[in-house]
């Protein structure tokens, strides 16, 4: 009776952290095309995606940046480490579907 519930949960589980592993990807990439200065500064669309992506990442990251020095001046390892600590919690849940299902 409990897998009826628990495998589409744990399904849940899993997409929610494959969403979240594209924000990070997302909001990296955004920052980088900021800072070369390809995106325009002052389009107000980028400016609003930016924000929403950087609150969404902030929760996750800032554990991550308080415990972890910069290794090369102002290289941020953060969004690599989270990305792999969310694909291993994927994997994890895969693991268990597979077991139950």
């Amino acid at each position: 009776m409990t897998d009826i519930l628990l495998v589409p949960f744990l399904f849940l589980v899993k997409t929610i952290l494959v969403l979240a592993v594209w924000v990070v990807i997302a909001e990296v990439l955004i920052n980088w095309l900021f800072i070369a200065n390809i995106f325009n500064t002052n389009n107000r669309f980028l400016i609003m995606l930016t924000d929403t992506l950087e609150r969404l990442t902030n929760a996750m990251l800032s554990p991550i940046r308080r415990n972890l020095p910069c290794v090369v001046g102002s290289l941020d390892l953060s969004p690599i480490i989270l990305i792999l600590a969310l694909t291993f919690l994927e994997n994890v849940v895969i693991r268990i579907i597979m077991k139950l299902a």
